[in-house]
């Protein structure tokens, strides 16, 4: 019996032989992306959360449009057609926290993880479609926004074209703020595993934090407050430039280097620690 289990051992049987070729279902960046794209749009919280941060932008910026009598001439033109953006970024910041955290509190990232053992395309590969679809969708509805709120703003000072000098870059600077804040909120998500705590973390340190800092009778502290996201967001999004803002390109920098940040930190956990 010896003889015959060290010659099958050394000698395996044909129904039992290793297969000539490899098995073609590789872990690749683009099956781990399509992956995750198909895990987006398949639920149900995502077609609901895109959808009502469009209406809330398109349903401001018609209510903006079609009540303006003149009142807010100081205001910048985008601005004030993208009021709704305040609140679509709430929806948008939602999802992102939903794409991470929303699979530890099903435990379906247990299994994202077994079939890609290495963990951290996973994260990356939720950033890059979240990213994607959140700037693009961001972008079509601002541009839609102010055409349509130009239907009544014709003819008053707040008239104003897309190939006038600063509209587009207005409108995408402002599709690009709601996107690095958005990303924060994933990495948030995929830092503290919990929906509600991301959530909380986001609207309290986030949106709120800056806030509350601004009371303060401090020089120092209005100067670093203006490097927070919100208020570096803020001035991505407008024509001209937004007082006690940084520049555009700071701006831009300062949101950038937040979101990485908070990724960051969330891919160092990912790899380090148990689910």
């Amino acid at each position: 019996m010896t003889a015959t289990a060290t010659d099958t051992a050394t000698h395996p049987s044909p129904d039992r032989a290793t297969p000539a070729h490899p098995t073609p279902y590789r872990i690749t960046p683009a099956r781990v992306l399509r992956s995750e794209w198909h895990k987006l749009w398949t639920l149900r919280s995502t077609w609901i959360t895109l959808l009502t941060a469009c209406v809330l932008v398109l349903t401001v910026g018609i209510t903006m449009g079609s009540t303006y009598d003149g009142d807010d001439a100081d205001i910048d033109t985008v601005v004030f057609v993208l009021f709704g953006t305040q609140l679509s970024l709430i929806c948008f910041a939602v999802l992102g926290i939903l794409v991470t955290a929303g699979e530890y509190a099903t435990g379906m990232i247990r299994a994202s993880l077994t079939a890609v053992p290495r963990r951290l395309p996973v994260l990356w590969s939720k950033a890059a479609v979240f990213t994607a679809v959140a700037f693009t969708l961001c972008l079509v509805t601002n541009v839609v926004t102010f055409l349509v709120a130009q239907i009544w703003l014709s003819g008053s000072d707040k008239e104003l074209s897309l190939t006038d000098d600063g509209v587009l870059g207005a409108l995408a600077g402002s599709a690009v703020g709601i996107t690095l804040m958005s990303l924060i909120a994933l990495g948030l998500g995929a830092l503290l595993r919990s929906v509600p705590g991301g959530i909380g973390a986001f609207i309290g340190s986030v949106l709120i934090l800056p806030e509350v800092l601004t009371t303060l009778p401090l020089d120092a502290v209005d100067t670093a407050t203006r490097y927070f996201p919100a208020q570096a967001a803020s001035s991505l999004g407008s024509i001209e430039h937004v007082k006690d803002a940084v520049s555009p390109g700071t701006g831009l920098f300062v949101l950038a280097l937040w979101a990485a940040a908070v990724l960051g930190a969330a891919a160092l956990r990912l790899r380090r620690s148990d689910v």
